[in-house]
This record gives C-alpha cells, sequence and structure tokens, in this order.
C-alpha cells in the first residue's frame, strides 16, 4: 500500500507519534510559525528552524463554511458544508483548520482536538489528503 498523498506536502513531517504539522519556530525570540518560514514575523530574525508542531490541541474558536475552498484546495464537486477552526497548540501558535466534526452541537470551545488525516478529494492518481484537527477524549 503506497502512502497517502496530500494537497501540500509542505506543510506536514513524520514523528514517532504519526505525521505533525511542520511549523519553524526562531531561535532568537521563540515565536512559532505555520507553516515553516525562513524569517521571524515578529522580531524580523532569521535564525528559524523546523520543528513539529504539537499533534494535540484546545479549539479556541470555530465557524461552519457553506462554500467551496478556494484553489487548489477545492475539494470534490459534491461539497457539503464544513466546520473550520483555530486550534490552540500548547505553548506554540494558534493554527486555522479544517475541523473533522461537522455538527455544531459536538463542538465545543475549549475542548481537546487532535490532528488527523483525512481524505480531501480524489484526482487522477487517485485520493489526496488534507489535515484536519478531531476531538478526543479528554
Amino acid at each position: 500500500m503506497s502512502a497517502p498523498r496530500f494537497v501540500d506536502p509542505s506543510l506536514l513531517t513524520e514523528t514517532a507519534e504519526g505525521p505533525a504539522l511542520r511549523g519553524s519556530r526562531c531561535r532568537d525570540c521563540d515565536a512559532y510559525t505555520f507553516p515553516a518560514q525562513d524569517g521571524c514575523p515578529r522580531c524580523t530574525g532569521s535564525g528559524t528552524e523546523d520543528v513539529a508542531l504539537s499533534r494535540t490541541g484546545t479549539l479556541w474558536s470555530w465557524t461552519s463554511q457553506g462554500f467551496r475552498p478556494k484553489p487548489p484546495y477545492t475539494g470534490t464537486a459534491e461539497h457539503e458544508p464544513y466546520a473550520v477552526g483555530y486550534v490552540e497548540l500548547p505553548g506554540q501558535l494558534i493554527v486555522e483548520s479544517r475541523l473533522v466534526e461537522t455538527d455544531p452541537d459536538r463542538l465545543e470551545i475549549g475542548m481537546p482536538v487532535e490532528l488527523a488525516l483525512v481524505p480531501f478529494r480524489t484526482d487522477a492518481d487517485g485520493p489526496v489528503h488534507t489535515f484536519a484537527f478531531v476531538g478526543r477524549a479528554s
């Protein structure tokens, strides 16, 4: 079985616990960024290093989107509303992400979430995946 293909492989890195978002950390001021960057937006320093971001966090805020994402993240022709949230990764930063759960009654600010890889669309070469966050037991 071949490894899954991703919308943008540069956003992910492998860790012992599984895939994680690939970010960067400034060695001068300790600011984290996602996606990874060569320079620091906080102090403008150039001493950044790639880091695997936390795979778990808390849902900071969320909304439901009823429109198709912009290209190249267009998804499938059978578009359904999806949830998008801001996820706070402890001690690092807040990232914007799709959420696996779309039922508003099951989403709660402050709930624990974990990174997941999910099918996004299918093209001529097969399925293409993206990242999302899914609720986890606390």
